[in-house]
């Protein structure tokens, strides 16, 4: 079995437009050095020293860096991050399950644009420097006490700048719209209904899926696997595709001479207004102002080791 860590922090450097790619994780930037503008349901802003970027699971996000930009990223397990959440609001939750609930309702935005300052994000940096050694080495039972200490200390001085709303949502409206907030495995593994729609879906984004086809594939009734994959994934199977063929799409324009018509249509889409409406809604920008950027050698690969199989 791969090694599994629930927290892990890297810091890298950016010369290159990147993305838009989604983890299903929650993911916290913190920008070190330079600057860049980024993408995702925010839409198109600039970051610089001083940002933190937070992301939920499953939310797309790219940037263009304006010549470079430094960058640590902590990587947070969805259920690791909602444990975290039951024990700060224990007072007020009835049990770990009732986690969920009270995310739905505090935190609507996961894809959020937090401006710290240089001075706060300045105080992370030994903080952020430390965590990104201790998780490299895959020893993170060894190291755990340390490595929440730490991430604690970095959670206690971004959080305030953590937008909060009083709308609440059911969990079938959120699994229906992005962005999206951490899904809730409830401890259990995933049911195996919604690991054959998630690789059916990766095998063939451009294949014209239905519901009630996908359903009937793993013999679910077409509401049974909303819920059921929607539990896993935080998504219903349909909005997932989306994702899937705006990060495809996205591929095609950085690597081929297409236009955005036929790349949307080899990704599923016949119809260009649908597919730069999915695209802009996923991403934040149109894919002709994703074209002009300039990826030179292809995209930054990205380490998705830790993420679970």
């Amino acid at each position: 079995m791969a090694p599994y860590d629930p927290l892990l922090a890297r810091t890298r450097t950016i010369h290159n437009p990147s993305g838009p790619v989604a983890y299903d994780c929650v993911k916290l930037i913190v920008v070190r050095d330079g600057g860049a503008i980024l993408f995702s349901e925010f839409g198109e802003q600039p970051v610089n020293v001083g940002d933190v970027i937070l992301l939920g699971a499953n939310v797309l996000c790219g940037s263009e860096p304006e010549g470079h930009i430094t960058v640590t990223t902590i990587y947070l397990d969805t259920d690791y991050v909602l444990d975290q959440l039951f024990w700060q609001h224990v007072e007020l939750l009835h049990d770990r399950l009732d986690a969920q609930g009270f995310a739905d309702t505090t935190f609507t935005e996961p894809a959020q644009l937090l401006r710290l300052g240089e001075d706060r994000t300045g105080m992370l940096m030994p903080w952020l420097d430390e965590l990104v050694a201790l998780s490299i080495g895959q020893a993170y039972r060894q190291r755990f006490h340390r490595m929440q200490a730490l991430l604690h200390a970095v959670i206690d001085v971004v959080a305030p700048f953590i937008r909060i709303s009083p709308l609440r949502t059911s969990p079938l409206q959120r699994a229906h719209i992005r962005p999206t907030i951490p899904r809730d495995r409830r401890f259990a593994p995933l049911r195996v209904e919604a690991r054959e729609v998630h690789v059916a879906l990766h095998a063939d984004v451009a294949r014209a899926w239905t519901l009630p086809e996908l359903a009937n594939m793993v013999h679910l009734s077409s509401k049974q696997l909303t819920r059921v994959f929607a539990d896993a994934f935080g998504k219903t199977p349909m909005t997932y595709l989306t994702m899937l063929r705006v990060e495809e799409m996205a591929r095609l324009l950085r690597e081929t001479d297409l236009s955005v018509t036929e790349a949307g249509r080899q990704v599923g889409w016949q119809s260009r207004n649908r597919a730069s409406g999915a695209f802009r809604e996923c991403v934040g920008i149109t894919p002709s102002r994703y074209r002009t950027m300039r990826f030179i050698g292809g995209d930054v690969p990205i380490d998705r080791t830790f993420l679970p199989t």
